[in-house]
């Protein structure tokens, strides 16, 4: 597959890079590397949202099978859970 070049910002907006993936990367490895580069709370689950789409990309799913696109944003939300 081809790498294509991603903005990945947190949901709060606070992180941001630009970085450049595989389009055989998943969800989940996506949201793991962001969990480790910025230290955010591992006791949180995430997902991965396109703003382009506004559609979660699953943690099995891969960019590409997605439709992520070039210059796409993905935003790593924490998932809240009501209780």
């Amino acid at each position: 597959m081809s790498e294509i070049n991603v903005i990945i910002r947190t949901a709060d907006q606070t992180r941001k890079a630009e970085v450049t993936l595989d389009q055989s990367n998943t969800g989940a490895d996506v949201i793991q590397a962001s969990v480790d580069n910025w230290s955010l709370p591992t006791d949180t689950d995430y997902s991965l949202v396109s703003t382009a789409s506004g559609k979660t990309i699953t943690p099995t799913s891969t960019l590409g099978n997605s439709d992520v696109k070039e210059g796409d944003i993905l935003e790593v939300q924490p998932v809240l859970v009501a209780g």
